[in-house]
C-alpha cells in the first residue's frame, strides 16, 4: 500500500492523519518488521477501521466500505487537475498522463489484496468492511447526498476496467458535480474564517420540501422561480427580497429552491447578520467555483442603533468590488424596509446631533431598493386559509367530515396566531398526533 501512495502525484497531497496514509504506515512497518508485537500493529489497524466506521457511519457508506472511502477521497480532494475539470471538464493536456497515473494507483488500492495481512495477523476487519452491511438507518441520521453520490460512483469504479475507464467516471462527475465540499452537498453554513478562507458545514437535515409543495401564493412562487432558473441560465437576474407576514411561507420557498435545482449546480449558504464582517472572504472564495450560490439571509431586519446594514449596501451593490456573476443574494423579513422606522425619521428636525432626519431615512430606505426584486407574502384569506388546511390534511391522509376539520381549524387558529400557512401545518401536525377515532 506504501509503495503504492509513493507513485501518486495529482493526489499526493493527503494529511499525515488521513486514513489512507496511517494504514500505509502500518503496512510499511509490517513489510519491515519494524514492530515490537503483532498485537501492536493490530491496535493501529483498529484505529483507523474504527475511524474508517465512523465515516461511514456519518455519510452513509454501504456494501465496500473500504472502495466508497478512496471514492469518497476522489470526490473530496482539491488539486489543480480538479479545479480544471470543475471549471471544463477534462479536455486534452498533457496532465492528463499524470491523472490516469494517479488513477491506475487507486484503481489498484480499489482491489487491494487484505488476506496476507490477514493471515499474519489473524484479524478479518478488512474483509468484514469490504463486505459491509449497514443497519438501516433513518435518511437525517447521515447526509443521502453523499450517500447515494458515492454510492453510486463507487459501483462504476469498482466495475471500471481500468485507469483509462476511472478517468472518464470521475473526470465526468467533477464536470456535473465539482470536488469536495460543494459536490456533496446542497446547503451551508459558515462557522467564521480560517487563514482567511471561509469555514463551511453542511447542512444535511434539509427538508425535502419543493415549491409545488406549498399551497398559495402562486405568483409569489412564479416570480421566485422566474427569477432562480434566469440565474442558473446565465442570465441578468437580481436579489430578491421577500417580505411580509410572518408564516406565510416565505423561508420556506427559498429553501425549497435548493431541491429543486441542485441538480442544476445550485447551492445555498445561510448567513447570519453578525457573519456579514465574513462576507467579503465568502465571495472571493467561491466566485471561481462552477456553481451558482444563493446567499439566504433569514429574518433580516436591523434596529435604529445597528449599522451592519450599511456593509451590506455596499456588498449588494455600489462597493468597490462588484458582486460575482454567479452569487445572488436571497433575503426574508417581516418589515418591507428592512429596518425599524420611527416617527422621528419623518421629520427634518435635529436630533441627536444629525439635522436632516429625513436624510437618515433615505439611508436606510436605500438598503432594501438594493434588491432588484421584493416579493411580498401576504397572509391568507379566510377562504384561503380553509384551502390551505383541506389540502394538506389530503396530503397527509386525515381523514373526517369537511365541516368538522375546517372548525377545528378556526378554532386552533384564533388560538395560535392567525390565518397562516404555518399556523395551517401546525394544526395538521396536531391531528396526525390524535387517535383515529377522534376524528371521525
Amino acid at each position: 500500500m506504501y509503495r503504492e501512495l509513493s507513485h501518486l502525484l495529482l493526489f499526493s497531497d493527503l494529511k499525515e492523519d488521513e486514513i489512507l496514509v496511517q494504514l500505509a504506515a502500518v503496512f510499511q512497518d509490517w513489510d519491515a518488521h519494524n514492530y515490537r508485537t503483532k498485537e501492536e500493529l493490530v491496535g493501529r489497524i483498529y484505529a483507523q477501521i474504527k475511524r474508517l466506521l465512523d465515516l461511514a457511519t456519518a455519510c452513509g457508506f454501504d456494501e465496500n466500505l473500504w472502495q466508497c472511502y478512496l471514492t469518497w477521497l476522489l470526490m473530496t480532494n482539491e488539486n489543480s487537475f480538479t479545479r480544471t475539470c470543475e471549471r471544463i471538464g477534462a479536455s486534452d493536456g498533457s496532465v492528463n498522463h499524470f491523472a490516469k497515473g494517479d488513477f491506475a494507483v487507486f484503481h489498484r488500492l480499489m482491489h487491494f489484496d487484505f488476506s496476507p495481512i490477514e493471515s499474519d495477523l489473524g484479524i478479518d476487519c478488512f474483509s468484514t468492511v469490504c463486505r459491509y452491511q449497514a443497519i438501516p438507518k433513518r435518511d437525517r441520521m447521515y447526509n443521502r447526498d453523499i450517500s447515494q453520490q458515492v454510492r453510486a460512483l463507487r459501483a462504476k469504479l469498482a466495475s471500471a476496467s481500468d485507469e483509462n475507464e476511472m478517468f472518464t467516471l470521475v473526470t465526468n462527475y467533477y464536470r456535473q458535480y465539482g470536488y469536495g465540499v460543494f459536490a456533496m452537498n446542497r446547503a451551508f453554513r459558515i462557522d467564521g474564517t480560517q487563514n482567511g478562507l471561509p469555514v463551511f458545514l453542511p447542512i444535511s437535515n434539509i427538508d425535502r420540501v419543493t415549491l409545488d409543495d406549498l399551497v398559495g401564493n402562486d405568483f409569489q412562487k412564479q416570480e421566485l422561480r422566474r427569477n432562480t432558473e434566469a440565474f442558473l441560465d446565465g442570465k441578468r437576474a437580481n436579489n430578491v427580497l421577500l417580505y411580509g407576514d410572518a408564516g406565510t411561507g416565505k423561508s420556506t420557498s427559498v429553501k425549497a429552491l435548493i431541491n429543486e435545482y441542485y441538480d442544476r449546480g445550485l447551492r445555498m449558504i445561510e448567513l447570519y447578520k453578525h457573519q456579514f464582517q465574513d462576507l467579503s472572504a465568502l465571495l472571493g472564495y467561491i466566485k471561481n467555483r462552477n456553481y451558482r450560490f444563493i446567499i439566504f439571509i433569514d429574518d433580516l431586519s436591523f434596529e435604529e442603533n445597528e449599522v451592519e446594514y450599511k456593509f451590506l449596501k455596499a456588498v449588494i451593490e455600489g462597493g468597490v468590488e462588484t458582486r460575482p456573476d454567479n452569487v445572488l443574494i436571497y433575503a426574508t423579513s417581516n418589515r418591507r424596509h428592512l429596518i425599524r422606522e420611527t416617527w422621528k425619521d419623518k421629520s427634518d428636525m435635529e436630533h441627536q446631533g444629525d439635522i436632516h432626519r429625513s436624510d437618515t431615512m433615505e439611508e436606510k430606505l436605500s438598503l432594501a431598493s438594493r434588491f432588484g426584486i421584493s416579493i411580498n407574502f401576504n397572509a391568507p384569506t379566510k377562504r384561503e386559509f380553509d384551502q390551505i388546511v383541506l389540502t394538506l390534511a389530503e396530503r397527509h391522509g386525515i381523514v373526517m367530515n369537511e365541516a368538522k376539520l375546517l372548525a377545528m381549524a378556526n378554532t386552533w387558529e384564533v388560538r395560535h396566531g392567525g390565518f397562516s400557512g404555518r399556523v395551517a401545518q401546525q394544526f395538521i401536525h396536531y391531528l396526525e398526533s390524535l387517535p383515529k377515532e377522534s376524528l371521525t
